[in-house]
């Protein structure tokens, strides 16, 4: 169900990734986002595969509940898939129907464009999986705190970023929750063309828009309520501080880069 969805959720532990440094989290996954699209060939990404898959061994995390990240986006990703297979042409012509063909290149390029969004995806979900909502909000604090020089908004931009994510597994929990309910009127969902199953989402929509302006006033609320008043003169309980595994995660990040564009063609 939609509450299963990984993305936006912590999971507290003790991991290696648990207990980093959430800015050397941050910049690794710029780069490794980077590295993905820099991939071109087999080698390049089966190597990413690769060190996705330890990554994950290092979070001690459920690798079945990890894959749960790419349910939201299963849709872009076949539709992805489709486009390019019957648009990208070149090479060996595997099927041809009128005029319509299926060619070598289509199917590479689809298969490539799939994994990148796979590996970004979890990666994505790996970052708030292992850190918490107060780490990411300073760490994007942190790296961005040079802008703050030129007048941008340093810490409301990553208070909201943070918000943002965290609330994702809310606003998805809730979506459930109001389907279940007009299911339970007689509402059907599954059956009709296009366009009567787009009229259908309306008694989703309107619902689903009215609690999350009710969360975001109370959120806001709660803040003002608190004394919340921005950036300015905030102190922290626990400050961020760089360790070994935040050295040892730069020396990987070296080694991914170097070994990428070793294979790079």
């Amino acid at each position: 169900m939609l509450q299963n969805i990984a993305i936006g959720q912590y999971v507290p532990g003790q991991s290696f990734l648990h207990r980093a440094d959430p800015r050397s989290k941050l910049l690794f996954i710029v780069l490794f986002a980077t590295l993905v699209f820099l991939g071109n060939n087999t080698i390049t990404y089966s190597i990413l595969i690769g060190f996705t898959l330890f990554t994950i061994l290092l979070s001690r995390l459920s690798f079945t509940y990890i894959l749960k990240s790419l349910k939201p986006v299963w849709f872009l990703i076949l539709f992805t898939v489709i486009l390019h297979i019957f648009i990208t042409k070149g090479g060996t012509v595997y099927y041809q129907w009128g005029s319509f063909t299926i060619e070598e290149q289509g199917v590479r390029q689809a298969i490539f464009i799939s994994i990148r969004l796979g590996l970004l995806i979890l990666f994505s979900s790996l970052l708030t999986l292992t850190t918490s909502p107060m780490d990411l909000t300073e760490g994007l604090e942190r790296l961005l705190r040079p802008f703050g020089r030129i007048g941008v908004p340093v810490h409301e931009i990553a208070l909201m970023m943070s918000i943002a994510l965290r609330f994702i597994p809310t606003l998805m929990e809730e979506t459930d929750k109001i389907i279940k309910a007009q299911t339970a009127r007689g509402a059907d969902f599954t059956s009709g063309n296009l366009v009567r199953r787009a009229k259908n989402l309306i008694p989703i929509a309107i619902p689903l828009f009215i609690s999350a302006f009710r969360r975001a006033e109370e959120l806001a609320l709660a803040m003002e309520a608190r004394g919340y008043r921005g950036g300015v003169g905030r102190t922290r309980l626990n400050k961020l501080q760089f360790t070994w595994r935040d050295v040892a995660i730069a020396v990987v990040a070296a080694a991914l880069t170097f070994v990428i564009w070793w294979w790079r063609t």
